[in-house]
């Protein structure tokens, strides 16, 4: 990508108000007359920071309705329990009733839902399948959370995130892609390679609290209440790793420059998102978040 990544951070006690206050300052009016793809992070049942917080999926589906999209859709793939369970459990889906958006249940896909992914290069052996929804969509939004990842991964944010678009298995192909990406030693840069194959325009990153140890399901909880987002993937992967290094974090997290980290590096070799901290500008948009940005920005030079 190259250039200068924008980062936004509001002060979050009320969640809706602080992704009101982001969105203010990022132009949404791109999803007017859009077909719009939603990734949450609904991997299980467990409540924010495992998963997205139902207050800042209604704050952030409300300001994206507002700009009347020709349709909404909230497409998901869990690793960590029955899909469509755990967003009946999580609200996700009496919200969209209520809300006029769609609900699509990826493990519920026949082929032709989803699209072949084959290119040099990759460390997937037998290549993916990403979900189509994301890959016709006209604008994509993410919102993801701040935590640490135990089984390999390092850490769950954007980047990560994105392990639920693509498939587990697919109708007709005999092959378990999940059971390759967590037994690879490969994972991180196969999550990478995923970011590659579709685009996003607008991440929010609710770090109202997050994970400095475990994760993706529990962990050791910190409090940093902020709202984050942008539209750069490894922008804001990075910020979230220096966040987390600014608590005191698990150790591959800790180590090293942050754009060392296997999945911001190889991202950024891929093009997703910027090549260093120098090419990210945080905007802190009140009193806490200037604290929050103050602590991000010490760990962000130390890249430099």
């Amino acid at each position: 990508m190259g250039g200068i990544a924008e980062i936004f951070i509001a002060g979050a006690s009320d969640r809706t108000i602080g992704v009101q206050r982001v969105l203010k300052d990022m132009d949404t009016s791109v999803f007017s007359g859009s077909e719009i793809a939603l990734k949450a992070n609904y991997n299980s049942a467990d409540p924010h920071p495992a998963s997205t917080h139902i207050d800042t999926l209604d704050a952030l589906c409300t300001a994206i309705l507002a700009e009347k999209p020709k349709k909404l859709v909230l497409a998901e793939r869990s690793g960590m329990g029955n899909t469509r369970s755990v967003l009946e459990d999580r609200g996700v889906i009496a919200l969209a009733q209520d809300r006029g958006f769609s609900v699509a249940v990826l493990d519920e896909l026949d082929r032709t839902g989803w699209r072949e992914i084959q290119a040099p290069g990759l460390h997937w052996s037998r290549g993916f399948f990403i979900a189509g929804v994301f890959a016709r969509a006209d604008s994509v939004v993410q919102t993801c959370c701040l935590k640490t990842h135990r089984f390999g991964g390092h850490f769950t944010m954007s980047l990560k995130n994105s392990v639920g678009l693509i498939a587990k298995r697919v109708p007709g192909v005999n092959y378990d892609f999940m059971g390759e990406l967590h037994s690879s030693p490969h994972q991180r840069l196969m999550i990478a390679e995923i970011n590659k194959f579709y685009r996003t325009d607008l991440i929010v990153m609710d770090a109202t609290e997050g994970f400095t140890t475990g994760g993706p399901d529990r962990g050791k909880l910190i409090h940093p209440e902020v709202i984050i987002a942008g539209t750069d993937r490894v922008a804001i992967d990075a910020v979230g790793v220096a966040l987390l290094r600014s608590y005191g974090t698990m150790h591959d997290v800790m180590e090293g420059r942050i754009f060392d980290q296997e999945q911001i590096a190889h991202a950024a070799q891929l093009g997703v998102g910027v090549s260093s901290a120098e090419d990210i500008r945080l905007f802190p948009l009140d009193k806490t978040a200037e604290s929050v940005a103050g602590r991000i920005q010490v760990q962000l030079d130390a890249d430099m």
